[in-house]
């Protein structure tokens, strides 16, 4: 059954939010490393975690532990919220609604080698193979969005301008935080090696 997407018109977004909601979460959804997923508990209490994930177009892919917190939730209500983005100083993010299903089949066999791939280098810190990743994250949500809510403020965000990329977003960010970083009293530069990945 194919589900409508709904787009908000919530009064809390600038108007220029209207600029294809769905395409820029889209891009937000093919950039950004991390989700936060939020959940309720049984109970009625919110439930709130970052995690992994693959985004195919239509559905968002997360692995997680059989047992954990965030399965039972969605075991007893499938209904989710996803934030995702950098804030910076105008709140370029997206959100969106979805409903969760919990698919009784080997992360294996669902999660696409793209996923790896994205979290090689994340898994590697860790001590983490991803054989070992496959073995522990063995439950696969699959979320579809239905309703969309892109939020910013004042200005045109990133996520809707077409002739900006990631890399340019993160080095964006990255000179961001390198201007505020406080110059020492005795007039020296700061950091270094911040100094030195912001060029």
């Amino acid at each position: 059954m194919t589900r409508r997407t709904h787009v908000t018109d919530d009064q809390g977004m600038d108007e220029t939010t209207a600029l294809a909601p769905a395409a820029r979460i889209d891009r937000l959804l093919r950039s950004e490393p991390v989700v936060w997923m939020s959940t309720v508990r049984p109970d009625g209490s919110p439930h709130l975690i970052p995690i992994w994930f693959s985004w195919d177009g239509e559905a968002i892919i997360i692995a997680s532990k059989p047992n954990a917190q965030k399965v039972r939730n969605v075991r007893a209500n499938p209904v989710v919220m996803l934030a995702l983005g950098q804030p910076d100083e105008d709140f370029d993010v997206g959100l969106l609604e979805g409903r969760a299903e919990l698919l009784d089949v080997p992360a294996a066999d669902v999660l696409p080698a793209s996923h790896l791939t994205k979290y090689r280098a994340p898994m590697a810190a860790i001590g983490l193979t991803p054989d070992e990743f496959l073995a522990t994250y063995t439950q696969i949500i699959r979320i579809v969005p239905t309703r969309y809510l892109p939020w910013h403020g004042r200005t045109t965000p990133p996520s809707v301008r077409v002739d900006m990329t990631f890399e340019q977003r993160l080095a964006a960010a990255i000179r961001r935080v390198a201007a505020t970083v406080a110059t020492p009293p005795n007039g020296a530069s700061g950091s270094p090696a911040l100094a030195s990945s912001a060029g």
